[in-house]
């Protein structure tokens, strides 16, 4: 019997950088396209996720999760998500790994982000623009600055400033500057790169503001009734997706404007595989791109998979 490996959240970080899930989230998008199912139940706003996937030539895997917004306000704050990984070896089935899914969601989250961005953000972008200051807002911003080390600018805008003030103290290591700002509309002309990481219904975005070229990244949304952006971004950008599968009939920033005939079902123009493979992607300068962060156990498996062999490789060095 297969040994079960198991990585805590200190084997992850002991081993976990943004290249290496940046590349191997990479290298599972040259692969066959996932099978992927999902399972979403809520209570209120709480989430419970059990997200499957078998990713043919590299593993199969389960993630239960639990997302619960108002965790960072608790006294202790808490992670708004928790979870476990099970990996399964794709030709025995064995289990062959379990591995902590809250952490790993981070890194496979901001991974996830960063490659698109590493796809179709401009060369030489200078100013990125993080909305929201939740739990994944530094992560997100430390892998886009791996994706784009251009960069030269961070904003932050939140509604709670203190919290924006406190995203920004824990990136005081960076050589970029990082400055907390209270208006949202102008910040948004101003960016080359725009992340959204909110738990808002209603969008916060506003398409006619953002300036020709810029890439936007939104990842808060997850449910039919969330959305980051409005229509005008829909009608202005071109929008590409990490997985068709996770976004396109699940999560409002798809659904909404599709209800009311604003777009249709054409609106995404690829998903992970095809900006991969090089088939499709920004088009010119002033092309505005849009990468909706939709999740998915393959992206878990593909990151976890990684994150074992690393764990292996370094284990067999000592």
């Amino acid at each position: 019997m297969k040994q079960v490996i198991n990585l805590t959240a200190e084997d992850i970080r002991a081993v976990a950088s943004w290249p290496l899930v940046i590349e191997a989230i990479r290298a599972g998008h040259k692969l066959p396209a996932a099978d992927i199912g999902d399972t979403f139940v809520h209570a209120g706003d709480k989430t419970m996720l059990v997200r499957s996937a078998f990713v043919d030539g590299l593993a199969a895997g389960v993630k239960a999760a639990t997302v619960v917004p108002d965790n960072p306000n608790r006294t202790p704050p808490l992670p708004s998500i928790h979870a476990q990984i099970m990996l399964f070896d794709a030709n025995s089935g064995e289990l062959s790994a379990l591995v902590d899914g809250t952490e790993v969601t981070g890194w496979k989250t901001a991974g996830d982000s960063a490659l698109g961005s590493a796809i179709l953000s401009r060369e030489g972008s200078k100013i990125l623009l993080m909305v929201g200051a939740g739990t994944m807002a530094e992560p997100l911003i430390r892998a886009h600055l791996a994706a784009r080390p251009s960069i030269e600018k961070i904003l932050i805008w939140n509604r709670t400033a203190s919290r924006a003030q406190k995203v920004a103290g824990a990136l005081d290591d960076l050589p970029q500057s990082v400055t907390v700002v209270a208006d949202l509309d102008n910040s948004v002309t101003q960016a080359d790169i725009i992340c959204c990481a909110t738990m808002t219904n209603d969008p916060v975005l506003k398409g006619a503001l953002v300036a020709p070229g810029t890439h936007v990244d939104l990842v808060g949304a997850y449910k039919g009734d969330m959305r980051e952006a409005d229509d005008d971004l829909h009608l202005r950008a071109s929008w590409f997706v990490d997985s068709f599968d996770t976004t396109l009939d699940h999560i409002g920033e798809f659904t909404i404007p599709l209800a009311a005939g604003i777009i249709d079902r054409d609106a995404a123009k690829a998903d992970l595989h095809g900006l991969v493979a090089g088939s499709v992607g920004r088009s010119s300068r002033d092309q505005i791109t849009v990468f909706k962060n939709g999740g998915g156990a393959h992206l878990d498996i593909m990151v976890s998979a990684a994150l074992v062999a690393a764990h292996n490789a370094n284990h067999k060095q000592n």
